[in-house]
């Protein structure tokens, strides 16, 4: 597991110097839910939120992302993508995705589906139960 986090972090790293592996998690996830709070990113990835919040002001100083009031209460603040954030991601998301066809061109079909079999199975071990408490 270390080793396929080094991966990610160099992968990432080549894809887009400026844009750490978090980082683009983070906007990954701003994309999926059109936009959240601070706090409900510290939650997602159980996060202390001071850390999310240095991580998300470099984003800010970057122009990636942006702070709208939230309308439901204009005291809360989402944070969303800006354009250049949604291109940023998109241009990292062909990159990844050209990395990931390059490395498993050579793979048979079984192998590939075997593959991905796991990292669903793997992915799912963390989420928790619907209603319950889950495992890391």
């Amino acid at each position: 597991m270390t080793t396929f986090a080094r991966r990610a972090r160099a992968a990432a790293a080549r894809m887009h110097p400026e844009l750490s592996l978090v980082s683009y998690t983070l906007l990954g996830h701003l994309e999926e839910r059109a936009g959240c709070r601070v706090t409900d990113l510290a939650a997602y990835y159980a996060l202390d939120k001071s850390t999310v919040s240095r991580q998300v002001a470099a984003l800010e100083r970057a122009g990636l992302v942006e702070r709208h009031p939230a309308p439901e209460d204009q005291r809360v603040h989402v944070l969303v993508l800006t354009a250049a954030g949604t291109e940023i991601l998109a241009q990292v998301t062909r990159n990844r995705r050209t990395m990931f066809e390059e490395r498993l061109a050579d793979w048979a079909g079984e192998d590939l589906d075997r593959f991905a079999a796991c990292l669903l199975r793997y992915n799912e071990g963390g989420r928790p139960a619907p209603g319950g408490a889950g495992s890391a």
